[in-house]
């Protein structure tokens, strides 16, 4: 089965799981280089507050994706629970900066930084996106 199907109007259609997979996938390659780089070139807690915020990114996004599924999806028995995860997030998001904070382990700016990898990888999918749509896909021979 094709990963991608053209549709009425001769545009090519990508497959949403294939979509949310990059996005993950890119996330998680920016958090790491990201807290890389920091690792070598900043104080360990710009480095921490990169590497926790690029894993709440990461929680976020895989709970954002089980809440959305919950409330749109086809199985509606206990939406509403999963739904709740949409909302405790955001709690355990704040939670999580105010005790870095408060111990003194993680730089609160660079934990906003690490949450923004999901908004880089977005570029980077966006990009790709653009790419694909101006530039033909090879047949192999």
């Amino acid at each position: 089965m094709s990963e991608t199907t053209r549709s009425g109007s001769g545009s090519l259609e990508e497959k949403p799981e294939r979509v949310l997979r990059r996005l993950f996938r890119s996330t998680a390659i920016v958090v790491v280089i990201a807290a890389s780089l920091s690792a070598m070139l900043a104080p360990w807690r710009v480095t921490a507050g990169l590497a926790l915020g690029g894993a709440l990114a990461l929680l976020n996004f895989h709970w954002m994706r089980a809440s959305v599924a919950a409330v749109f999806g086809k199985r509606r028995r206990g939406w509403k629970k999963r739904a709740s995860l949409y909302a405790l997030r955001y709690v355990v998001t704040v939670a999580a900066l105010v005790v870095a904070s408060w111990l003194n382990v993680a730089s609160p700016a660079a934990i906003v930084g690490g949450l923004c990898a999901f908004a880089v990888a977005t570029l980077i999918e966006a990009a790709f996106q653009l790419y694909r749509a101006f530039i033909p896909k090879r047949s192999h021979r």
